[in-house]
């Protein structure tokens, strides 16, 4: 019986250092994650609501300009 869980005990110990090595337990390889961001307004969507910010005053004349030069920049960079 001792040796049955002898045996039983080395043949889990070799599964799981099987199993990390080949990175099954999240160990032995290493992974890059790649993120990806992906836009789904337009720019017309866009400068809607720049304009709707600006009329509301929550952004002022100059503020304005610039955020939709820098749209318009954006959008024709692509």
């Amino acid at each position: 019986m001792m040796r049955f869980r002898a045996v039983v005990a080395l043949g889990l110990m070799f599964m799981l250092l099987s199993a990390n090595a080949c990175g099954c337990l999240g160990g032995g390889s290493s992974k890059t994650d790649v993120q990806s961001t992906t836009t789904t307004t337009t720019l017309g969507q866009e400068l809607q609501d720049l304009q709707k910010a600006h009329e509301s005053g929550a952004i002022d004349d100059k503020q304005y300009e610039k955020a939709k030069k820098e749209l318009l920049k954006k959008y024709n960079a692509d």
